[in-house]
């Protein structure tokens, strides 16, 4: 499962956990209403562990890209330099979204 897929699953499992708990606390059910936290609780940890999964893949990306332009620019290879100036980016960029 992908790490979208997780944090999807996680926003999900919120969102259901937020209903349940609030149908509970509508009708009186505490056992519902803290099924329902617990729940929510449960989908916001998966939605946090799947972004520092992100940001740990955005990281490696960043350092490969950043040895593979420094490789490219030690044999004079511009095309391998820009190709790990564009892993470097991509990998920032993974990071950034994944906050």
């Amino acid at each position: 499962m992908s790490n979208v897929s997780k944090r999807t699953e996680g926003a999900i499992e919120e969102l259901g956990g937020k209903i349940k708990g609030g149908v509970g606390k509508l009708i009186g059910n505490e056992k519902m209403r803290l099924q329902g936290k617990a729940s929510e609780l449960d989908g916001k940890a998966k939605q946090t562990a799947a972004k520092a999964a992100e940001r740990t893949r955005g990281k490696v990306e960043e350092v490969v890209g950043a040895v593979k332009g420094r490789v490219g620019a030690a044999v004079d290879n511009g095309r391998i330099e820009a190709s790990g100036r564009a892993q470097q980016m991509r990998g920032q960029v993974r990071q950034a979204t994944n906050r």
